[in-house]
This record gives structure tokens, C-alpha cells and sequence, in this order.
């Protein structure tokens, strides 16, 4: 196992181009939120567009559009057919038909998402069929618990990069354990789905087919509702870049995962340093990002 360390960061980071546009920097897909739970969306979102994503468009319930469009202008909306405030299952249809015409680069799915009605139906639908990159987070990850028989070795199957955030909960409820041990937990999961895990929580694991590390930067400042939606979102948006220019592969997705664990745990040191481990909302995280950037390209 080896140490996350900004040395190995720096060449990792996409230079922006002086005659670039948005198109250059990637388009990603944000598939959260839900009554009451729209913040995460709204996080998720920030944290992709802050990290450096050109286009970020975030698919939600039609009856909280407003809340998530109010709080964040910058990121386009998709409104879909929703049932009590979730997702309902014929939303599935409605992504795949805009994806079709749109043709983003990748998504993230999950933040907020909730577990009500059809929710978990619509969830697995979307991973199944939506044939673009995926980073599979949070409710995601608790809807593939429901259905991990059959559906972790799909993901196992399929082609297409896969990036997945657990912590040892989450973890737990995929492979119907009660082991407390991360390190064979992420080598299980890895094996199981063939996904780039990110085992979250003291030293955050990042575990690919080929590779393993271990974070060096975060604590418990990190240990706060909605910083979980800023790493998956900084990391869609590193992975946007990446994989615009080395292709969308288990190579970028491994390399945007590990940039992405260390920026924001970074992010959480330099907040804790101003603010206290104890007074830094998730939100905040972000605002320390510009620093994290340059501490890393200085090394």
C-alpha cells in the first residue's frame, strides 16, 4: 500500500488551455436530491463545478427543481417524474432520452437520492442502463445493497469505469458483513464490481485492480453531514478534465479518485486550521479549495 502524497498529485492536475471552452473541461450528469435532501444535490453540483468541470447539469425530482436551481445558478437542471418528492421509476426513461441527445460524459448518482417508493428501483434502472462512466455514491450505493446479489456482479460485467464511495456502513450492507476491516473490505468489493473503491473515513483507502493508497490528509472535521457530497462532487469534476484528456477509463478514474480523496481532505486541514475541526460545515470545504490547488502544484 502505498501513500497518497501531493508529489505524486501535481502532474495530475489538467493545465486549462488560454483558447479553451467548456466543452474541453467535461460535462457530468449529478442524478441526486429528493424532499428534503436537496442539499446534497446542490453540494455535489458546487463541488464538481468548483473542482474545474466545463458543464454540470443536475437530474432531480421536478417538485424540488426550484430550490436546487435558487441555490445554484450555475448548474443547469433537469427535471424528472418524481413520486412524494422522489424519483419515481419512469425517470429512468427520462434521463436515458435526454442522454441520448445530450451526450454527457459521465455521471454521478446518488447524493440524496433517498430510499422512498421507487426510488431504489429507479437507481438500479439508471446504473444498468445508462451507458456512460458512473461514480455510484451514497443512496446508490444503499439501493445496491437492496439488490446486491445480482447486482454487483453486473457491475462487475460491464465495460464502462466505475467509481464507488462507501464507508464502512455502506460497505457493510453491500457484502452483508459485519466486518470492521476496510482494507479487506475495499480488496472484496474491488473484486466483487471491478470498481475503483473509495473506502471512506480515517485514512480514506482508494483501491483499483492494480493499485492501492492510502490518504494522508482529512480528520475529523471531515466528520459532518454533506462532506461525503463534496468529495463525490470534486471528484466528477477532476475526473471530467481527466478524462477529457486520457479518455474516460479505470486509469482516469483511479487518478481522479486519489487526487480528488487528497484535495479534499486537504481542504478539510486548511479549514480546520481557521475555523476549528469542530465549526467547518461542508459547504465551507470548498472555499479552501483555490489554497489546496496551489499547495499541491507548489510541491
Amino acid at each position: 500500500m502505498e501513500k497518497i502524497t501531493p508529489q505524486k498529485l501535481k502532474y495530475l492536475i489538467v493545465k486549462r488551455d488560454k483558447h479553451s471552452h467548456k466543452g474541453d473541461y467535461g460535462k457530468v450528469l449529478i442524478i441526486a436530491g429528493s424532499k428534503g435532501m436537496c442539499g446534497a444535490a446542490i453540494l455535489a453540483a458546487k463541488a464538481a463545478l468548483k473542482a474545474g468541470a466545463g458543464l454540470v447539469t443536475i437530474a432531480c425530482p421536478k417538485s424540488e427543481r426550484f430550490i436546487i436551481t435558487t441555490a445554484l445558478p450555475e448548474a443547469m437542471t433537469l427535471p424528472l417524474s418524481d413520486k412524494g418528492g422522489a424519483l419515481s421509476l419512469k425517470a429512468a426513461g427520462e434521463i436515458l432520452k435526454w442522454q441520448k441527445i445530450k451526450k454527457y460524459d459521465l455521471a454521478l448518482i446518488g447524493p440524496g437520492l433517498s430510499l422512498s417508493k421507487e426510488a431504489p428501483l429507479f437507481i438500479i434502472e439508471v446504473i444498468k442502463k445508462l451507458q456512460i462512466p458512473m461514480i455510484i455514491d451514497a443512496d446508490a450505493l444503499n439501493a445496491l445493497s437492496l439488490f446486491s446479489a445480482t447486482a454487483l456482479p453486473r457491475l462487475n460485467a460491464c465495460a464502462l469505469p466505475r467509481i464507488m464511495t462507501p464507508h464502512l456502513g455502506e460497505i457493510r450492507r453491500l457484502l452483508k458483513t459485519d466486518s470492521s476491516d476496510r482494507k479487506k473490505l475495499a480488496f472484496k468489493l474491488s473484486e466483487k464490481t471491478g470498481a475503483v473503491i473509495i473506502m471512506k473515513g480515517n485514512k480514506t483507502i482508494v483501491k483499483s485492480k492494480n493499485n492501492f493508497y492510502e490518504n494522508t490528509t482529512g480528520g475529523p472535521v471531515l466528520s459532518k453531514g454533506g462532506s461525503g457530497d463534496v468529495l463525490a462532487g470534486l471528484i466528477a469534476g477532476i475526473w471530467a478534465q481527466s478524462g477529457k484528456l486520457g479518455g474516460y477509463n479505470d486509469k482516469t478514474a483511479f487518478e481522479s479518485s486519489v487526487l480528488g480523496v487528497y484535495l479534499h481532505g486537504l481542504c478539510g486541514d486548511l479549514a480546520s486550521e481557521k475555523l476549528t475541526e469542530r465549526c467547518v460545515l461542508a459547504g465551507e470545504l470548498l472555499d479552501f479549495l483555490p489554497t489546496a490547488y496551489r499547495r499541491i502544484i507548489s510541491k
